[in-house]
């Protein structure tokens, strides 16, 4: 088998793409290890940090904050609403606005869920300023790239 040649633009260790989504399988393997004490998915975990950090949302608005479209999230939202954590409510006002809240039990989760963000960064073995300077990188190609595709997909990859 050859090694890696440096200079092939199309040698799989050469693709950013791939180094990505090698990362993201392993930090997502991570997750899914360290929240099931808590019975929650990763997809939930990250519904639980955004209701956690901004309370309730209309659906839109938290399809937005978690870059999900609503196929994706209305049905993980029922589980969750299922599970006790969360309620959704048509708003009184207008009743195309459905609100999502956290339930007691919900917020009383996060409390639980406070350790794992140092479990991550100790187990990324990134010192605090990589993993910021990291997770800048990150956000600065994510928006580089919706603003070049106009952030035609959805959720899943898929032209939307």
């Amino acid at each position: 088998m050859a090694g890696t040649d440096e200079g092939d633009p199309l040698a799989l260790d050469n693709q950013l793409c791939f180094a990505l989504y090698t990362a993201s399988r392993a930090l997502t393997g991570l997750y899914r290890e360290i929240l099931t004490d808590l019975g929650l998915t990763y997809p939930q975990y990250l519904v639980m940090l955004a209701l956690w950090e901004h309370g309730t949302l209309p659906v839109k608005e938290l399809g937005q904050v978690l870059s999900l479209d609503t196929g994706t999230l209305s049905p993980l939202l029922r589980r969750m609403e299922g599970a006790g954590l969360l309620t959704r409510r048509r708003g009184p006002e207008d009743e195309r606005i459905v609100r999502v809240r956290l339930t007691e039990e919900g917020e009383r989760l996060r409390d639980r869920a406070d350790g794992i963000p140092d479990q991550v960064l100790c187990a990324t073995d990134l010192p605090l300023e990589k993993a910021v300077e990291l997770r800048t990188l990150l956000d600065h190609v994510t928006r580089s790239v919706n603003a070049t595709t106009g952030d035609r997909t959805t959720s899943t990859g898929e032209p939307a």
